[in-house]
């Protein structure tokens, strides 16, 4: 199914809204990409223009089981990355995407790892 125009500027619109009430600068952000079959996620510092640490569920070596629980683990491998880098609280940018499901699993996974959200 092609996405006209339209969508696409609502998603732009969206993606915009949620990154603007997220205050830049004071603490590295989690960026989330959800695709059909993976999901990513990574952590940018805005003041560098860096991205520090990144993983996603096409790295795991084991991805068996439903979505939500890739997504979960994902959290939990990107939180252990963070730590070895030192960071311990981040601010979780979900973009476009609403925040439940696959959004939200990874989400918990990021707090189960020790990090604050």
């Amino acid at each position: 199914m092609a996405t006209t125009r339209r969508d696409r500027k609502r998603t732009k619109r969206r993606t915009l809204s949620v990154r603007s009430s997220i205050k830049k600068g004071s603490l590295p952000r989690v960026s989330v990409f959800r695709s059909n079959k993976h999901i990513y996620g990574q952590i940018i510092d805005d003041i560098k223009h860096h991205t520090i640490v990144s993983f996603a569920s096409s790295q795991l070596e084991n991805s068996a089981g439903d979505k939500k629980a890739v997504a979960q683990l994902v959290g939990k491998e990107l939180a252990q990355k963070a730590k070895e880098k030192g960071i311990d609280r981040v601010l979780f940018d979900r973009g476009s995407y609403k925040y439940h499901g696959r959004v939200q699993a990874l989400a918990d996974g990021i707090r189960e790892g020790g990090l604050t959200i």
